[in-house]
């Protein structure tokens, strides 16, 4: 349980142990292991990528109970996944899902639950194809969409570099900066005291506007600008009414 494989009686892999629940503290208990095939992708996507990305499908759900299905007009032992929130422009609502949709299928396969639903999208990648079966008002139809890159609302600066740890950023939404409207970038909300960052002269408000001298608009791209690690970063920053560059060595 410390990471090994997790083998059936014929010997085939069939998960990687991760965890035990154990009352006594020792070796006797129950395991936890993450499926196979759903290690294989991950490890696709960090030999890949280097991280793991998942996709955005953009909706919330909820297990599809027996009293549910009754409410729905549905027999008792339907199953499913409820659809309870749709978020705005997001695959989910572009291809006209709606709450109070079950799924009842994806890409073919049968979906029992939401947490069945979880894991099947979990293993999609970023532009891959999706066919989900829903009922609504009693009538079966196929909606299609595809994964998208999800939008990352906060990024703490440890995930970036070591010398940003302590310090969180988000994307610069209208209305965030009263005093210079034009100004693009990533916005520094809140920063840790003691910290690397606050050793480094970085304060809540300011707003990161190049990495090395190259432009960001949005978290995305300053991820992107800090894959590329070098000794001394260049960040060049608005506050306030002024402009300044911090280095960090």
């Amino acid at each position: 349980n410390s990471g090994g494989a997790l083998v059936n009686l014929k010997g085939e892999l069939v998960g990687v142990n991760t965890a035990i629940l154990a009352p006594g503290g020792g070796n006797v208990g129950i395991g936890f292991a993450i499926p196979s095939n759903m290690a294989i992708q991950l490890m696709h996507q960090l030999v890949e990528y280097g991280e793991v990305r998942r996709g955005l499908l953009g909706i919330a759900v909820q297990d599809l109970t027996p009293d549910l299905s009754l409410a729905f007009g549905l027999p008792e032992d339907s199953h499913g996944a409820v659809v309870v929130k749709v978020t705005d422009d997001t695959p989910a609502a572009k291809a006209g899902i709606r709450s109070g949709d079950i799924i009842t299928a994806l890409n073919g396969d049968e979906i029992r639950n939401s947490t069945e639903l979880r894991n099947k999208i979990g293993l999609l990648r970023v532009g891959d194809k999706v066919a989900l079966k829903i009922e609504r008002d009693g009538h079966e139809t196929t909606l299609t969409t595809e994964i998208a890159e999800p939008v990352i609302a906060k990024i703490g600066g440890s995930k970036l570099d070591p010398r940003l740890a302590g310090a969180e950023f988000s994307d610069l939404e209208k209305g965030m900066n009263q005093s210079q409207e034009d100004v693009q970038g990533v916005v520094i909300t809140s920063v840790e005291s003691p910290s690397p960052a606050a050793s480094a002269g970085l304060r809540p408000g300011d707003i990161i506007t190049s990495v090395n001298r190259r432009p960001v608009k949005n978290l995305a791209e300053i991820k992107e600008a800090f894959r590329k690690r070098s000794d001394s970063l260049l960040i060049n920053i608005r506050r306030g009414n002024m402009a300044l560059f911090v280095l960090l060595r």
